[in-house]
Parts: C-alpha cells; sequence; structure tokens
C-alpha cells in the first residue's frame, strides 16, 4: 500500500480513538442534566432547557461516538456465515459493505451540510418554550458525519490491505 494511504490510517483512527475515549464519558453528562432536571422540578421552578440539553447531548455522544464503535467493530453483523469466514473472505465482504456505508454516509453529509447552512443563515431556532438555537447541534452532526466518513474510508483501506495480504 501507498506511505499516504498508511498515514491517512494512521491519522483518522487515532483522531478518532481519541474523540472515541472523550465521547465515552458523555453518560456522565447526560446524567448530570437528567438529574439537574429532576432536582430542579421537585425542589425549584422547572427548567425549560434540560431536555434540549440531554437531546443535544444524546445526539453528540452517539453521534461523535460513532467513528471510534466502526474502528473498534463493534457494530452490527449477521454471524450466521460470517463467524466461520477466513479473514480474507471477511474482508472481501466488509470491502463491499464498506462502500454502500461510504454512499450513505455521503448522502447524510451532504444533507447536514446543506441544513447546517440554512440554520447559520436563518439563525434557525428549535420551536419549544426555551428556543435553543440549532446551528450548534448541526455543526456538530455534520462534524459527526464528516469523521464517520473518513473512518469508513479507512476501514477500506484495511480491508483492501487484507485482500491483497500487506501492511499498513
Amino acid at each position: 500500500m501507498p506511505r499516504f494511504v498508511s498515514v491517512y490510517v494512521r491519522t483518522v483512527d487515532s483522531v478518532n480513538y481519541r474523540i472515541g475515549r472523550v465521547m465515552m464519558y458523555g453518560i456522565f453528562v447526560m446524567m448530570a442534566i437528567l438529574l439537574w432536571s429532576s432536582v430542579s422540578k421537585t425542589f425549584f421552578l422547572p427548567s425549560l432547557w434540560t431536555l434540549e440539553v440531554a437531546q443535544f447531548a444524546m445526539v453528540t455522544y452517539y453521534i461523535m461516538g460513532g467513528p471510534y464503535s466502526i474502528q473498534l467493530g463493534s457494530n452490527v453483523r449477521m454471524d450466521l456465515f460470517y463467524g466461520n469466514w477466513s479473514d480474507r473472505r471477511k474482508a472481501w465482504f466488509d470491502s463491499f459493505t464498506v462502500l454502500l456505508l461510504i454512499f450513505y454516509l455521503s448522502v447524510l453529509l451532504y444533507g447536514a451540510v446543506d441544513s447546517t447552512n440554512y440554520s447559520f443563515k436563518y439563525g434557525e431556532r428549535n420551536p419549544s418554550a426555551w428556543r435553543p438555537y440549532l446551528w450548534p447541534i448541526k455543526t456538530i452532526m455534520t462534524l459527526g458525519f464528516f469523521l464517520m466518513l473518513l473512518q469508513a474510508i479507512s476501514e477500506l483501506c484495511k480491508d483492501i490491505a487484507k485482500i491483497k495480504k500487506v501492511e499498513l
């Protein structure tokens, strides 16, 4: 494999690994937000912002943790046949399916960029009592889709290297 492919794979894997490790603590952020929501509803006036901030935190947790999940291979597979296959046959199958994933992520990224631009241009807000701006969460989603696309391309490179029996 060319050197730039190896550098690309190492760089993307390193960035997504670090982001994924940080995102693992996002569960504690969501717990704190929901705990504050319960406390404020019980002892004080209910906060208008807690539900939406918890939803935004959950979206961030899932979207930004997705590339790390792909990298670790913790995505869901039908293991009926896959588990008995050789590594090379798995790489062939994975290289085909990751092409479908790359297409899907490209369409998502295109829509996310368009939606984020709209949100910035018109100052889009959520139609709720709190009315937060939507551009921060849309920006996070766009970044998450982009990182997931980069990770999918990295996985494709790894699969091709397995098929060719070369080291990255």
